[in-house]
């Protein structure tokens, strides 16, 4: 059912206007075909766009409005901020009370992950980016300068600055960029639906998987690899949800080589997959975390890198140069997104959303099975509230659909025309709602969907 009403009056008519600005993840080429969706305000789980469409966001703004759109208490606590402090730097020794109170809240939040330092910057690429140089420093620092390699997973996502961009597996961020890191060796992602073995078997996958985790440590030899990289649950790459044992078997490899494990959280931390931590839930703990989009849920760019004792100290301790970080953002610890974050924070655990992200998932991954009757749809799949549509030209074979054909923008769009922003990522779609999320609303997603692939079809 659409929800339009009368479009938004504004002083300028975006709908016509010349666009000065690109889109990430978007060709460049100007496409008259394609209208842009603007956005211009959003109220709990919904948005609205400039035609007067009240859309629930499927989406979640880019994974992170966990909280919802327009939350009272997130816009006081900024604005309470902004009367007092609107920024200063954290550099040279300086601080203000904002950084105090946020590690402090985020180093007893991840207590059982020995969490002990943080290091704080603007968005998700920047805290992968401090994750990389920061775990570079810990060797030298522990006197094992030779420790640079990365072992990192294919489908995986992380961020797109050049250091993260080496360690993602995914093809299409690299071909446009010229030569990234060499000391980076990609391993298969943990995916039942497509992986070389052609093995649906989730033991027998795992133990391939752990087999060649060994097998690429001794080629390189252990002395050579600083960490191993990875996402609790793959995003960006197709929500792609390990076997159960998986991460426990993949840190006890870690451990009897003594190489460090780096959690990407950027997306599965603070709810999102029902767990605090995607790793907590995995029952793991990484020696570094990075965490962005949902520890201010959209409102103001923060990101945090958490370190465990073990990198802390070393660090801390380091001879000589070793122990000075210089590594940092002028927007490190920004004292507005540590007020959102503070208050999101607040949120999250006191309205349990991990706890009702479980819960409405639960709703959600069930009602999303029920679209695997439509022969354009392989597999659905998720953890929480994070799932994906994966959509082929062929059940039998698993052959995606031609990334290129507009298949998924096409669904996309009709979903839209029954009241539902849902992402479209080439050959899958994608939904990541607010962690607020009722069990209607998700249905209200999957009918969407549902109605789409019918009109398509």
């Amino acid at each position: 059912m659409s929800l339009t009403s009368a479009p938004i009056v504004t002083e300028r008519d975006y709908r016509t206007a010349e666009k000065h600005f690109w889109h990430p993840m978007t060709s460049a080429a100007p496409d008259p075909d394609r209208p842009t969706l603007i956005i211009v305000s959003g109220d709990g789980n919904y948005v609205t766009d400039i035609e007067g469409n009240r859309l629930l966001d499927g989406v979640g703004g880019l994974w992170n409005v966990n909280v919802g759109h327009n939350r009272p208490e997130v816009k006081a606590a900024i604005t309470a901020q902004m009367d007092t402090l609107s920024y200063y730097q954290t550099f040279d020794g300086v601080a203000h009370p904002g950084v105090y109170d946020l590690s402090d809240r985020l180093v007893a939040l991840f207590a059982q992950e020995d969490a002990k330092r943080v290091a704080f910057s603007s968005n998700g690429s920047d805290a992968i980016e401090t994750a990389i140089k920061l775990a570079r420093q810990y060797w030298i620092a522990a006197g094992e300068p030779g420790r640079i390699r990365f072992l990192s997973l294919r489908n995986s996502y992380h961020g797109v600055h050049v250091g993260g961009t080496s360690i993602g597996g995914i093809p299409a961020y690299h071909y446009n960029h010229g030569p990234l890191l060499d000391d980076v060796t990609l391993l298969d992602a943990p995916w039942l639906y497509r992986n070389p073995w052609d093995t649906s078997d989730p033991e027998e996958l795992t133990d391939r998987l752990i087999r060649q985790l060994e097998e690429r440590i001794l080629a390189h030899g252990p002395q050579t690899i600083a960490a191993f990289f990875a996402e609790p649950v793959l995003g960006a790459g197709g929500v792609i949800v390990p076997p159960d044992g998986y991460w426990r078997r993949v840190r006890d490899v870690l451990d009897r080589y003594g190489i460090l494990m780096i959690a990407d959280e950027v997306v599965t931390g603070f709810g999102r997959t029902g767990n605090m931590l995607g790793s907590r839930g995995w029952g793991v703990a990484a020696d570094i975390m990075a965490f962005a989009k949902g520890i201010t849920a959209g409102y103001i760019p923060l990101a945090a890198t958490v370190f465990n004792s073990r990198v802390a100290d070393a660090i801390e301790s380091g001879p000589g140069f070793s122990n000075v970080v210089m590594h940092g953002y002028t927007y490190s610890g920004h004292p507005l997104g540590a007020a959102a974050a503070l208050a999101v924070l607040d949120i999250v655990e006191a309205e349990d959303l991990p706890g009702n992200a479980a819960r409405v998932g639960a709703v959600l991954q069930q009602e999303l099975k029920a679209l695997e009757h439509y022969d354009l749809v392989g597999e659905t799949r998720g953890k929480g509230l994070m799932a994906a549509v994966d959509l082929v030209a062929d059940k039998a074979t698993r052959e995606p659909i031609d990334p290129g054909s507009g298949v998924a923008a096409r669904i996309s769009a009709e979903a839209r025309r029954h009241g539902v922003v849902v992402r479209a990522a080439g050959t899958k779609l994608i939904i990541s709602p607010p962690l607020t999320l009722t069990a209607d609303e998700a249905r209200t997603i999957v009918g969407s969907i549902d109605a789409a692939l019918t009109a398509l079809a």
